[in-house]
């Protein structure tokens, strides 16, 4: 009996060592649909929301772009559990599609290497002039 009990408390301690504490990151989307838009009347900025939720402040280490024409600006205090922020994007509005990828790399512990690619995707038109 004793060594029943004994295996059963290894059993659950071990499970327990499983459980991911620390900061976790959640994002409202991963990908952003531009649409068809219409370069000279769309700024370009989008935002990516997102929210910790985990049980330890979430920082974010690192925002890239795929490319040049892709700025990300990233928030620079940690994110305390419980609380949103934002990833703003910024595309020059290169006449044609758009599909850009912008990957987020973070102390979060349910992302594999605490990373996160996000997409950006459209059509940026120029429209004609009237002569």
């Amino acid at each position: 009996m004793k060594r029943l009990l004994f295996i059963l408390v290894l059993i659950v301690s071990g499970f327990s060592t499983y459980a991911q504490t620390g900061a976790k990151i959640e994002f409202k989307e991963e990908t952003i649909n531009y649409g068809n838009v219409f370069k000279g009347e769309d700024s370009g900025k989008r935002v990516f929301e997102f929210k910790n939720t985990g049980d330890a402040p979430l920082i974010i280490k690192d925002v890239k772009s795929s490319c040049g024409c892709t700025v990300p600006t990233k928030p620079k205090d940690p994110i305390l559990p419980g609380k949103t922020g934002i990833i703003e994007v910024q595309y020059n509005m290169n006449p044609g599609p758009i599909s850009k990828t912008i990957t987020v790399e973070s102390n979060a512990v349910n992302k594999e290497n605490g990373m996160v690619a996000l997409r950006i995707k459209g059509t940026v038109m120029v429209k004609e002039e009237k002569k």
